[in-house]
């Protein structure tokens, strides 16, 4: 019961947070990030990680980017997937090559240094998402093609881990298991066709006939929730599969029924445990003595994204005020940098007395995210 009343009060603080976001300016997500760091191990200790809470945060971000597919345009994902790859491969580039130097500098050796750009690569759109979708940029040139390059980004990120702890953590399997992650990676985006073209569709229709309640969003959640946990399997982000579900779903008759009762489950319960989740890992444990670290490695972190991603939609005729848009929805780091730098920590790829230090930068980028995209969105207009 615990838990019963830890969920409690997480709702009702990051309601009151959220309002009070909104009222000062700045989006809601931000007072439910700062809501994790106040009840967290960081400030009150009221809330700790734990196996429950990891559990809701996972399927608030699934549920998050698969209302996010929702709610996207195909046509204009397809019209924007040139800029999107450019976006995305440029948004990748540039933080492996600054972070690998600032390694270097930091006196961390070769593969250290190296897997520092891994974990500062990949991009976490779920925050994004959520500020877009707040300001109603979500289907717009710039919504479109931050969301396409995330998902680029991600499969790009996933690869170069593989290769990268294929090639230097102890233990490895080495280039055949390699070898076949790439190949099950691949026939789940033959897979992803075949659902948005033909099985997506043919369940809905199927649902629609049973004669109990709410059939067709049960459909929708096991759709959701399937696809997210086979792109898990085949070493690809779960958030990619709900978004891909949910862009599945959308092109079916039942898109408004789903929307409307997916929608209230999960910005009214699972969505802010997702955001919360982020603030509770925060710690101050070491924060002063490796203040310039941090701050050095926030510092790179925000600004090789957004100028990578920046001059990734700029090369391809975005205007400045674009370009700010989509370079600054690709800052933040959450959910996919935490799992890497997990993945790195167990590979022994990362120095453990560093390991506590790069989870608060990946944080800190985390919460100055939105921040800066609501910045560039005003800009914008």
């Amino acid at each position: 019961m615990n838990y019963i009343g830890i969920i409690a009060l997480i709702l009702f603080a990051t309601t009151i947070a959220g309002a009070l976001s909104q009222r000062i300016g700045i989006p809601s997500v931000i007072g439910q990030l700062l809501v994790g760091i106040l009840l967290g191990p960081a400030l009150l200790n009221w809330v700790r990680p734990g196996e429950l809470l990891t559990a809701g945060a996972e399927i608030g971000v699934i549920i998050l980017m698969f209302m996010a597919g929702l709610e996207s345009d195909l046509k204009l994902l397809k019209k924007y997937f040139k800029p999107a790859i450019s976006v995305a491969t440029l948004g990748v580039i540039l933080p492996m090559v600054c972070f690998y130097f600032y390694g270097v500098i930091m006196h961390q050796n070769f593969e250290r240094a190296v897997f520092w750009g891994v974990v500062f690569a990949a991009t976490s759109v779920s925050i994004s998402v959520e500020v877009l979708r707040e300001f109603g940029k979500l289907n717009t040139k710039e919504g479109a093609t931050i969301l396409g390059a995330a998902v680029v980004d991600d499969i790009m990120a996933v690869l170069i881990l593989s290769i990268f702890v294929s090639m230097f953590s102890s233990g490895s399997r080495g280039e055949p298991h390699l070898a076949l992650s790439i190949i099950e990676q691949l026939a789940y985006f033959v897979m992803v066709y075949v659902l948005i073209r033909w099985i997506a569709p043919f369940l809905i229709r199927l649902f629609e006939r049973l004669p109990i309640p709410q059939s067709v969003p049960i459909m929708s959640l096991i759709i959701c929730l399937g696809m997210a946990y086979l792109a898990d399997l085949t070493g690809l982000s779960a958030v990619i599969g709900a978004f891909f579900a949910g862009i599945a779903v959308a092109q079916t008759s039942a898109q408004k029924e789903v929307t409307a009762n997916i929608s209230p489950i999960g910005y009214a319960f699972f969505v802010p445990i997702f955001f919360v989740s982020i603030g509770v890992e925060m710690r101050f444990d070491h924060f002063w003595s490796n203040l310039l670290l941090i701050l050095g490695m926030t510092i790179v972190a925000v600004l090789s994204k957004l100028i990578g991603g920046g001059l990734g939609a700029r090369v391809l005729g975005f205007s400045f005020n674009s370009a700010y848009v989509v370079g600054a929805g690709m800052v933040s780091r959450g959910e996919m940098a935490l799992i890497i730098a997990q993945i790195g920590y167990q590979a022994k790829l990362l120095a453990p007395e560093l390991y506590s230090e790069l989870i608060v930068v990946i944080i800190l980028s985390t919460v100055i995210a939105p921040l800066l995209l609501k910045h560039a969105i005003a800009r914008l207009e």
